[in-house]
């Protein structure tokens, strides 16, 4: 009785909603008949879209723990292969989307961190190199972590509907806070990787720190092992322009690389004898402490920005390959 029902509800109901001329109605009406096509297009077939729920699923975990041995083994190829995927994935969506502002963000951020790469894996190294690196990475880092704060806040004004207050569209409110949030959240893991590779040939090339072996040079008491130059006010002194900042292992730095090599180069170790930096005493003001746990946010993003994309290509390919729609 119940089938019986269904056809002759159903049937008719699905014709007529196929026969609906979408061009004459409002976009709200068109959302409905689009997502009432949808539903017939999809009756019965609850076996199938399981089995690809179950493709889904063993496909996320299998490609996870595949990740995860590469980064072990390979990290610097897994790595390189991370930060390229970031680099261009969103590209190719941009110029399918026609998003053009994004575009035009993308490219003079691409310039600018090309020119602080080129000039970071020179040799010999300029003595302002370093500084130059960690101030625009450091910058980069500072406006991604303010615009993804912005673009949280309105978001959350939108679902509490403190937007109508300012006579905002609900839709214009989300629309401008996911934008906000999804630019400071892309550009911080971004800028972050390309540090990193740049803060290893920098500290590389002066010759303190090596990624896999002992230090080339003996480290001075005056010297920075970052930056490699002078350091001219005493650790319980307080300087003019920057002071100097001493780590648990007795070695002393400007407090502006080793906050630079902590934060934006996403090294927690010594720069000369790789003991572990407790970040917790190097950032004792609580207002820093966010910049940490931000850090520690963009680090986790990473895999969704970079190998989502292609987990879920590899996902629509198994369900090609076996006739699943």
């Amino acid at each position: 009785m119940a089938a019986v029902v269904e056809v002759e509800v159903g049937g008719p109901l699905d014709r007529d909603v196929e026969e609906v001329d979408l061009s004459h109605l409002a976009p709200e009406e068109r959302w409905r008949v689009e997502h009432a096509r949808m539903h017939a297009k999809h009756r019965g077939h609850e076996a199938m879209h399981a089995e690809m729920v179950l493709i889904l699923i063993a496909t996320l975990v299998v490609a996870q723990l595949l990740l995860v041995q590469w980064k072990q083994r390979h990290p610097r190829s897994y790595n390189m292969v991370t930060l390229f995927q970031m680099w261009v994935v969103p590209l190719y969506f941009t110029v399918k989307l026609h998003w053009w502002r994004f575009l035009v963000i993308w490219v003079f951020f691409s310039v600018v961190t090309a020119f602080v790469t080129f000039r970071a894996t020179r040799k010999p190294l300029v003595q302002t190199t370093p500084r130059l690196v960690y101030k625009w990475f450091l910058l980069i880092y500072k406006i991604s972590y303010a615009t993804g704060i912005v673009g949280y806040m309105a978001v959350m004004f939108t679902l509490f509907g403190l937007n109508l207050l300012f006579r905002i569209k609900p839709e214009d409110g989300m629309d401008f806070g996911i934008s906000l949030l999804f630019y400071g959240l892309y550009y911080g893991v971004l800028e972050r990787d390309f540090a990193e590779m740049c803060a290893d040939y920098m500290a590389s090339t002066i010759g303190f720190y090596s990624a896999s072996g002992m230090p080339t040079k003996h480290l001075s008491d005056s010297v920075c092992a970052v930056c490699g130059q002078q350091i001219f006010v005493d650790v319980n002194e307080e300087g003019i322009i920057e002071n100097t900042y001493r780590l648990s292992c007795n070695h002393v730095f400007h407090e502006f690389c080793i906050r630079g090599w902590c934060i934006v180069g996403k090294k927690q170790t010594c720069p000369y004898c790789k003991e572990k930096v407790d970040l917790k005493r190097m950032f004792s003001n609580p207002w820093e402490r966010p910049h940490v746990m931000y850090g520690q946010l963009l680090d986790w993003l990473r895999y969704l920005v970079a190998w989502q994309p292609v987990i879920i290509g590899l996902v629509q390919g198994i369900n090609y390959i076996l006739g699943l729609e």
